[in-house]
């Protein structure tokens, strides 16, 4: 198992000493909480739809944020994170200057590598309603026939649309599709390729 090497530092000071606060923000879905920023990296937790979390800061020219959840610290994908602004609530990467969300470094090492196989397409909208809970014996089987893991750029949420690149595998007696991405089973729309449930 490779080590990988892990640097955070506040970019820039601020006076004599002082730090940036953190920023509190909340999931606007179920995301993954994982060991390091990137989608290779292994999910520790799972942050529900409205959780609450404290970020600590966001690399520079990327979408993942360090932050702590119930006191789990660890790596959550900034494009689904929201926080409180003077113009509302505001997605927090596409806003980060503007509620002041500090900046750290992490060193990538080979471990974090994504393959050339694309990126998900992010789900953005405000109001996605998936399917209702798939059969018991649905899950079942995705669980216990994996796939070869593929890893994109991004992470997979339910409303995420999965790339070209990615085969996709039938589920028996079944109108759905399956892959694991980014170390995550998922149930796929096959018309659109949209992830319609993850199987945990």
């Amino acid at each position: 198992m490779k080590t990988r090497l892990l640097s955070l530092t506040l970019a820039g000071t601020l006076g004599a000493g002082a730090a940036m606060a953190d920023v509190d923000a909340t999931a606007v879905t179920d995301l993954n909480l994982r060991a390091g920023p990137s989608p290779a990296q292994p999910v520790i937790d799972v942050i529900p739809n409205a959780g609450a979390v404290s970020i600590q800061g966001c690399i520079e020219a990327s979408s993942w944020c360090e932050v702590n959840y119930n006191g789990t610290q660890g790596w959550a994908y900034g494009d689904y994170l929201a926080a409180s602004s003077d113009s509302g609530s505001v997605r927090v990467i596409e806003n980060r200057s503007v509620i002041e969300v500090p900046t750290v470094t992490y060193e990538y090492s080979e471990a974090d590598t994504v393959q050339a196989g694309g990126a998900i397409s992010p789900y953005v909208g405000d109001t996605y309603v998936a399917p209702s809970v798939p059969a018991d014996n649905t899950l079942v089987y995705v669980r216990d026939n994996p796939m070869e893991p593929i890893y994109l750029d991004g992470e997979v949420v339910t409303g995420a649309q999965l790339p070209a690149a990615v085969g996709l595998q039938p589920v028996p007696d079944t109108e759905y599709r399956y892959a694991y991405v980014n170390g995550v089973p998922v149930l796929v729309e096959p018309a659109d390729r949209r992830v319609v449930y993850l199987v945990r």
